[in-house]
């Protein structure tokens, strides 16, 4: 039985050790689950989202077609876990400036910016994620949208504290704000995805919608 003795009372075991709860399975779970998102990265550069498949995956991160599936159940999965991410990584940059002294106008250019600098290392995400939102049916549109909500919870929490310090209309409605900013970045980024935007043309397109957006909810000047 795991930790039984048979040594006699007071010589020290020689085997008996505590051993953590998931014995090391935890980690070799992580480590694996880590490198079949490198490999989907890595793949989805060379070939594309819709050329990868979970063998494809499974061989480049050196493990059985079948035992992936230990781990994940489709590359869209994959694919709403590094667009969650991204997303992380943008909100982190924004908090980690600590610079809630700006304006609630500024901080949601600079929020938008940097998940715009992210999305612009690597755009096939972008247009995956703008395809599947347009695709309600797709396996992937519904974590995808789900995601997008985020982004407009974290929008309404910037505007609900500029709203606090008196920077926006007393009456002006910060979710509804929020779901303005998303959607008319959705837009941009969807023109992008098509080649009718660069990079640069859609960030400029997103930091006009904001700037509209703001000349109609910030409170007059006193």
């Amino acid at each position: 039985m795991i930790g039984t003795s048979m040594e006699p009372t007071g010589a020290a075991p020689s085997n008996a050790r505590s051993l953590r709860p998931d014995d090391g399975r935890l980690v070799r779970g992580r480590r694996s689950r880590a490198q079949i998102r490198e490999a989907f990265r890595a793949l989805c550069r060379e070939l594309g989202f819709d050329r990868t498949t979970l063998r494809a995956i499974a061989e480049r991160a050196g493990m059985g077609a079948s035992s992936i599936y230990r781990h994940i159940q489709s590359k869209e999965e994959l694919l709403v876990e590094e667009l969650a991410d991204l997303q992380e990584r943008a909100w982190r940059e924004i908090r980690r400036r600590g610079d809630r002294e700006l304006s609630a106008r500024l901080r949601v250019r600079e929020f938008l910016d940097a998940e715009h600098e992210l999305l612009s290392a690597d755009p096939d995400l972008t247009t995956i994620a703008m395809r599947a939102t347009t695709h309600p049916g797709a396996r992937v549109a519904r974590q995808v949208l789900a995601l997008q909500d985020r982004t407009i919870g974290v929008l309404t929490e910037i505007l609900q504290a500029g709203r606090l310090r008196g920077e926006l209309r007393r009456e002006a409605d910060v979710l509804a704000a929020a779901r303005t900013v998303v959607f008319s970045t959705n837009g941009a980024r969807i023109a992008w995805a098509n080649g009718l935007l660069d990079a640069e043309g859609c960030r400029t397109a997103v930091a006009a919608a904001v700037d509209l957006l703001f000349a109609g909810i910030e409170a007059p000047p006193a």
